[in-house]
């Protein structure tokens, strides 16, 4: 069995940072409030465009299938550099990384808000992701730097799960007021003023962290051969409803796809120094911790997506309506990551409030199965969106701390990568494989919320499979703060 995460450990080695960061609180607050302001831009911007699709559809011709290539696009590059982007902070310095990575997403956020075509679009998504690679890792690695492992750390993760899901549920009510008020472009242009002041922000409070002093490969060569195997999957998925499974444009990218992923595990498995250190998958908790993640990063991005297009597609509802639907799941699942989900984790541990939060998803996802073509915001979305909410506010935090405990300093942005890592794949994955299901469900003779239904059952069983994993890798129960002190 491999090394199993306790909340707190003995006396870790800290970096002088997060010694300084100790005896100066506020200072810890400060940088703390920087970082969940980096992250929630970037999730931000995920989850904004989703009430826009319709328009953004009618404004630039998008056809059916290339619609998805919206969201998953920045999802794909996003998930897929994050571990060079987590290297790339440990060798030059998160603050610089993170200063770098800032700037080239309000860049490409200009190049969407101005996109003239659909190509130009998707194209500057797919730099808004590689851009959100540098920043998540060294945003999040910035945190377990400042805050050792313990109530401290608990608390920070805590805070930015809640400013991850606000980012990526908020997205959604401002999106709804972007396009009614101002139009679709402005959900990619309210990055600016954000990043300008991120980037004024960061070097006041962001303190320099020491370097690991090694200067090995980044490894774009092995990242790049994930964004192309995971794109060819995407491509191949995004085509079957269109062409079948017989076509060459469905099971060529997808039998590509899987010859590259056979080249990039069986080159790195050969390597002295791999893309991910071998040291980061010896944890049984955190290879657990990572694998729920990359199934509940599918569901969530993929249940973002449909609920969106059901509210305005089938029940009628403007861009606005559908955000203000959403508010709920936002304010549940701030107040569960921030407050509620670390009271629970120093009571229960970590395994037991993972395993409430992806039980809770199930019943989330499975109640939005029953949705129905006459169906109510009240009867067929509320229900699923307050558990669903539930749900994410406990078990990320609950995978956040299990991915990110007992790691060295010198390998934290790469740990710090990883669990992002996972999320962003999935996300990709999901969105373009539910989508899928969904559509092939409506060809074959299902209304539009049959299929949308569809892919929540495919959701539901899947979030069954992340609670067996997690009741089968985690420990028992995992030490928590309570009992560290009594010790």
């Amino acid at each position: 069995m491999g090394a199993r995460v306790r909340l707190v450990t003995a006396q870790p080695v800290t970096p002088p940072a997060a010694k300084k960061t100790a005896d100066a609180p506020a200072h810890a607050t400060r940088a703390l409030l920087v970082l969940c302001a980096a992250q929630f831009v970037l999730q931000l911007d995920f989850s904004v465009v989703n009430v826009a699709l319709p328009t953004i559809r009618s404004g630039l011709g998008f056809s059916g299938s290339g619609l998805q290539w919206i969201v998953t696009g920045y999802a794909l590059t996003f998930g897929a550099l994050l571990l060079f982007g987590g290297r790339a902070g440990d060798q030059f310095g998160q603050r610089r990384v993170l200063l770098i990575g800032l700037g080239v997403f309000g860049i490409a956020s200009i190049g969407c808000g101005f996109a003239p075509t659909p190509e130009l679009l998707v194209g500057s998504r797919f730099v808004q992701g590689a851009a959100a690679a540098l920043v998540a890792p060294a945003a999040l690695s910035s945190l377990t730097l400042l805050f050792a492992d313990g109530p401290s750390r608990v608390h920070a993760l805590g805070i930015w799960q809640g400013a991850t899901a606000a980012g990526g549920t908020a997205g959604i009510v401002l999106g709804g007021l972007l396009v009614e008020a101002v139009g679709w472009r402005a959900v990619f242009l309210i990055n600016i003023p954000i990043v300008l002041a991120l980037l004024v922000a960061v070097p006041l409070a962001i303190p320099r962290h020491s370097r690991s002093g090694e200067r090995g490969s980044l490894h774009l060569g092995p990242s790049l051969l994930v964004t192309l195997a995971i794109a060819a999957a995407i491509f191949g998925l995004s085509n079957l409803e269109q062409h079948g499974a017989a076509s060459p444009l469905t099971y060529g990218p997808v039998l590509g796809a899987a010859l590259l992923a056979c080249i990039f595990v069986l080159t790195q498995r050969r390597s002295s120094d791999p893309l991910i250190p071998r040291s980061l998958l010896a944890s049984g908790s955190r290879r657990g911790a990572l694998g729920a993640m990359l199934v509940t990063g599918a569901v969530l991005a993929a249940y973002v997506y449909f609920v969106s297009l059901y509210l305005q597609t089938v029940l009628g509802f403007d861009p606005l309506l559908t955000g203000l639907g959403l508010l709920p799941a936002t304010v549940t699942i701030v107040v569960v990551s921030s407050v509620v989900a670390r009271r629970i984790i120093a009571r229960f541990g970590v395994k037991a409030t993972a395993l409430a939060g992806t039980a809770l998803l199930v019943a989330g996802q499975g109640a939005f199965a029953f949705i129905t073509t006459t169906g109510s915001y009240a009867v067929d979305i509320l229900p699923g969106l307050l558990l669903t909410a539930l749900g994410i506010g406990l078990l990320l935090p609950a995978l956040s701390i299990a991915a990110t405990a007992q790691v060295e300093a010198s390998v934290q942005g790469e740990a710090a990568s990883l669990l992002t890592t996972a999320q962003q794949i999935g996300a990709a994955l999901g969105v373009a494989s539910l989508a899928t299901v969904a559509a092939l469900r409506t060809t074959a003779g299902a209304s539009v919320a049959g299929g949308f239904a569809t892919s929540f059952v495919v959701s539901a069983c899947a979030m069954l499979a992340v609670l067996v994993l997690v009741a089968v890798t985690f420990r028992t129960k995992a030490s928590t703060p309570r009992e560290k002190a009594q010790k």
